[in-house]
């Protein structure tokens, strides 16, 4: 089976709807099924949530020297919060967890196929 990355996507600044305690409380749970139906099908290989982008390192080799800089690699508005890597048959099949984990996180879901290793 193909390995497939599904990056959770968010907006700096970017307000979501706001939500009750009781409405956070059910879009976890919504994420706990989602990860539990992920597992249960054998589609879960890894996933995880991200801290903040200003938490990251970025680090590079220039001229021979390793240097390293404070906060994301590529100053943007939108960065990535959290991901799954999951095993599907095919792209189609890929999507539709994507369906579900969109619906489930409430932001969008960028799917992309992992390189074979042998290519």
């Amino acid at each position: 089976m193909a390995k497939y990355l599904l990056s959770v996507h968010s907006a700096e600044g970017e307000v979501g709807e706001s939500m009750t305690e009781e409405e956070m409380q059910q879009s976890w749970k919504q994420i706990q099924v989602l990860n539990e139906e992920l597992k249960s099908a054998g589609a879960w290989v890894f996933g995880g949530a991200l801290h903040e982008p200003d938490t990251a390192t970025v680090v590079r080799v220039s001229e021979g020297e390793m240097l390293t800089t404070d906060g994301p690699f590529v100053e943007s508005r939108e960065h990535l919060g959290g991901f799954y890597i999951i095993e599907a048959e095919d792209l189609d099949a890929a999507l539709a967890w994507a369906s579900k984990t969109t619906a489930a996180v409430r932001k969008p879901i960028e799917v992309r196929p992992f390189r074979d290793a042998d290519a």
